[in-house]
């Protein structure tokens, strides 16, 4: 039963690790990204100890299921709360007669127009959340427009 204790935890240390190691090997540079990687590595090698233990085959395919369910949930949920907000701007064109109706209908949302021509508008929208971001794009598309989106990016 001990020995059942220590290959649980080590195997929700393990996903946790590895989730994080993958996370890291992506967005960021290349000697945080092997720092983490061999640190991984060095405490799978551990893991892999334990996975060679004398105990039924059944409780190991059990326990490393459970713990990649709750150990991905864990650090995907942390890395959702820890996310920082995003500003995207939205650039829609639409046909300049409906200028107004759009500026009306979207006075909530942060924004700016250029008019080009009698036929057509250009709209900055600044959206700070994803509610923000729906809503232009569920009026604008009601009004024949075509429209860009960018996210911001840290400097």
């Amino acid at each position: 039963m001990n020995l059942l204790v220590i290959f649980i935890g080590l195997s929700i240390v393990n996903v946790i690790f590895s989730t994080v190691k993958s996370i890291v090997t992506i967005k960021s540079g290349p000697l945080v990204a092997s720092i983490v990687s061999a640190t991984y590595y060095a405490f799978y090698s551990v893991v892999l100890v334990y996975t060679v233990a004398d105990f039924p085959l059944w409780q190991k395919v059990v326990v490393t299921g459970v713990c990649n369910l709750v150990g991905v949930f864990i650090v995907k949920y942390a890395e959702k709360k820890t996310e920082k907000s995003r500003l995207w701007k939205i650039e829609v064109t639409i046909p300049t007669e409906y200028k107004t109706s759009v500026d009306l209908e979207l006075q909530s949302v942060p924004h700016s127009y250029i008019e080009l021509s009698d036929k057509h508008t250009l709209f900055n929208f600044y959206c700070a959340t994803q509610k923000e971001s729906q809503r232009v794009k569920d009026i604008v598309n009601h009004y024949d427009a075509k429209y860009f989106v960018a996210e911001s990016k840290t400097l």
